[in-house]
């Protein structure tokens, strides 16, 4: 076994940045990118070794030398590329002329920070002795496939690694989802607490981010349909039902989503509708208080006029007859304004 070099980019010269021989019923054994071209070399002019023995190499697409590796030693079919250059990241599992699996999975950023763009894609090719999975930004899905690897865990074949990965993929959702449900019930007791602050913010990025969750990481029915209906002779009966089970585990979480976005939009309404009632109170309560100036305001409007003839100008009590008329007329204007308020209020 040899440890990779790390030039930069967390791989070594090639990009690789960890490599698998991997066998049934026995521990992985990491190996680099030099005795990973041996053993390929080896393949091509011998076949695949006895044993059911694999490769599981893991690149590092942002270092420069990943694709030419891939490209010449590799051989990876065209298929594999094309999707690379794709702008469609929306996951898929797709069947090549190769008989081999072309797989894009998104995953979220190892440093995942519950932002709508802390997801990146993974992009997969599976045949019968090789697995190769690369990506741009490092992704938590594949670090705890990698964390078995080194635990020493086994893999029967490149099925059940593929199968692990989607695994470990819907467990991470698991656990975004229940963080999510926890953020949210925290908002929903602040709802009832009527201590809001700037919930509806965050109620509207957790929307977003499980939006986007859900349209990037949900797997197109079609091409699982066809990939399960019509798999490649190399697939057993048990790698399909594997597939299809993990698939159908995905699928809880999609609704579990689902569901969660829809409790979010209703929280949202229900915060909607109480800022818009705080919003009606306060303007109704400058309202009355509108109405409750205008008497003094106008009759303080009339009196003040320089002209001749202003009624009780002359008469001892006029301060308090005009004061007595305000006050009647503010009476009448707040009766008013509540009877108003409280038919509203039935």
């Amino acid at each position: 076994m040899s440890p990779l070099t790390q030039t930069g980019y967390g791989a070594d010269e090639s990009g690789l940045i960890c490599g698998w021989r991997l066998a049934p019923d026995r521990r992985a054994q990491e190996i680099g990118s030099a005795e990973a071209a041996a053993w390929l070399a080896q393949r091509r002019s011998h076949g695949a070794p006895a044993g059911g023995e694999f490769l599981w190499l893991h690149f590092n697409l942002s270092h420069t030398g990943a694709q030419p590796w891939l490209q010449h030693r590799a051989e990876l079919p065209e298929a594999f590329f094309d999707a690379l250059k794709e702008d469609l990241h929306s996951t898929r599992i797709e069947r090549t002329d190769q008989h081999a699996l072309v797989a894009v999975v998104n995953d979220v950023h190892f440093a995942f920070s519950f932002e709508p763009s802390d997801i990146s894609t993974l992009w997969i090719h599976v045949d019968h002795d090789l697995v190769v999975t690369a990506r741009r930004q490092a992704l938590r899905s594949i670090d705890a496939l990698r964390t078995a690897a080194k635990r020493g865990d086994s893999f029967a074949s490149p099925i059940e690694l593929l199968e692990n990965l989607l695994r470990a993929q819907a467990d991470v959702l698991v656990r975004i989802v229940r963080d999510v449900t926890g953020r949210v019930d925290d908002v929903e007791d602040a709802l009832l607490a009527n201590r809001l602050d700037h919930r509806r913010a965050r109620l509207g990025a957790m929307r977003r981010l499980l939006v986007r969750l859900q349209r990037l990481l949900a797997p197109e029915p079609a091409s699982l349909f066809r990939l399960l209906q019509h798999p490649p002779a190399w697939i057993d009966e048990a790698g399909v039902l594997a597939l299809r089970q993990s698939t159908e585990e995905f699928s809880v979480v999609l609704r579990d989503m689902s569901a969660l976005q829809e409790r979010i939009k209703l929280l949202q309404e229900e915060v909607a509708a109480r800022v818009n009632e705080d919003n009606h109170r306060s303007l109704f309560v400058l309202t009355v208080v509108t109405v409750l100036a205008l008497p003094i305001n106008l009759i303080a409007g009339l009196l003040g006029m320089n002209v001749g003839g202003v009624p009780l100008a002359d008469s001892p009590r006029g301060f308090w007859v005009v004061v007595g008329i305000v006050l009647g007329f503010t009476c009448i204007a707040g009766w008013v304004a509540w009877r108003s308020r409280h038919s509203r209020a039935e």
